[in-house]
């Protein structure tokens, strides 16, 4: 079985996850972003989820953690709780 670790933010517009993910790519830190703005309760840790495999998380997120790139920001995956920025430390 493949497990996957990844780290999130979590809004709830579209356009905050954008803002937030241009941050990143200018060089903010996902950690430091995610302690500030997220609203799920992993923000934090830097919006680490830990470990998990397929099936464990929500659709539209798991596509995401075991198909995208490792150490890539990707979204704003938008899901039943808001807008993710999802960036996959790991897969094995």
């Amino acid at each position: 079985m493949s497990l996957a670790t990844a780290r999130h933010i979590l809004v709830s517009t579209e356009a905050q996850a954008n803002e937030l993910k241009t941050a990143i790519e200018k060089g903010a830190s996902f950690a430091e972003l995610a302690q500030q703005h997220s609203s799920c309760p992993s923000g934090q840790q830097g919006g680490d989820l830990g470990s998990f495999g397929p099936g464990e998380m929500v659709p539209e997120f798991d596509s995401v953690v075991f198909s995208a790139p490792v150490n890539e920001v990707q979204g704003p995956v938008r899901t039943q709780f808001g807008y993710h920025l999802i960036e996959v430390t790991s897969r094995a």
